[in-house]
């Protein structure tokens, strides 16, 4: 399937559109940052609020109900296009861009670059809050796009199911332990998500013949079912979106990804 909208939308091309009333640019920074500059229009949105918990487990899917009442609020309707960007370089508005995903909400990219290549390449800065307008959401959560715990056990064996770690490759082999056992899912193959950013081209994405390469050596191919994971679904939101953009179309995110699987007694773990 093609997309008409972009996943990815160049700082330019949001320039010349950042007046259009069918937009709705979402900045995920923190409220201090936001209120330091921000893209003109942009309204900010904590992105706590697409997130629950259940410690020790973190980054789980919301209800329904309360998503779309946090996207009514901000000004996001069933046919906005969403831009977002946020001050991590990148994860806050990929888990945007996921949530929107299990929504069916299709017409939402990440800003390539986000705020950095905004301000480096003189684009307006605002520095004053903009009231969100409100708007009225709707939607059904869709199972497509999700892998839960017992997903992935049932898959753990599947030759066509490939599991995508995306945390640092000390997490990924124990060394640096957020859980309560270190390592990771067996078989899961890491590639850390900002790999995938060019910090010589203010924080854009690198070029997409370079990432396919990337991701193809490692195993990461299109024609198989890829699972991104991290450590609650925040960096491997934003590889859910690369890879989107990539033309990856058979994709799966792990909300709680090894905050869940890392402390639970019994599934099994590889460092």
């Amino acid at each position: 399937m093609t997309r008409k909208t972009p996943t990815f939308l160049e700082p330019s091309e949001l320039a010349a559109r950042v007046d259009d009333p069918q937009l709705c640019v979402v900045d995920l920074s923190s409220w201090d940052n936001y209120l330091q500059g921000h893209v003109p229009e942009a309204v900010n949105l904590d992105v706590a609020a697409l997130q629950t918990s259940e410690p020790p487990v973190m980054g789980l899917m919301p209800g329904t109900d309360a998503l779309c009442r946090v996207l009514a609020e901000v000004g996001i309707a069933p046919d906005t296009h969403i831009v977002a960007y946020d001050d991590a370089n990148g994860p806050k508005a990929g888990r945007l861009l996921y949530t929107l995903a299990v929504l069916g909400h299709e017409r939402v990219s990440v800003l390539d670059g986000g705020l950095v290549a905004w301000r480096e390449e003189g684009n307006l800065i605002e520095r004053q809050a903009e009231v969100p307008r409100g708007a009225s959401y709707a939607a059904k959560a869709s199972s497509d796009v999700v892998a839960t715990r017992g997903y992935i056990l049932d898959h753990l064996k599947d030759p066509d199911v490939v599991l995508l770690d995306v945390r640092s490759p000390d997490e990924y082999a124990g060394r640096d332990l957020r859980a309560s056992r270190g390592g990771h899912i067996p078989g899961a193959i890491n590639v850390e998500w900002n790999r995938t950013l060019d910090y010589n081209r203010n924080l854009r994405l690198r070029p997409a013949a370079e990432l396919r390469a990337m991701f193809e050596a490692a195993g990461i191919t299109p024609d198989r079912e890829i699972v991104t994971y991290c450590q609650s679904h925040m960096r491997s939101s934003h590889t859910f979106a690369v890879l989107r953009a990539l033309g990856y179309t058979r994709l799966r995110g792990y909300p709680g990804s090894w905050s869940d699987w890392g402390n639970n007694p019994d599934t099994p773990v590889e460092s």
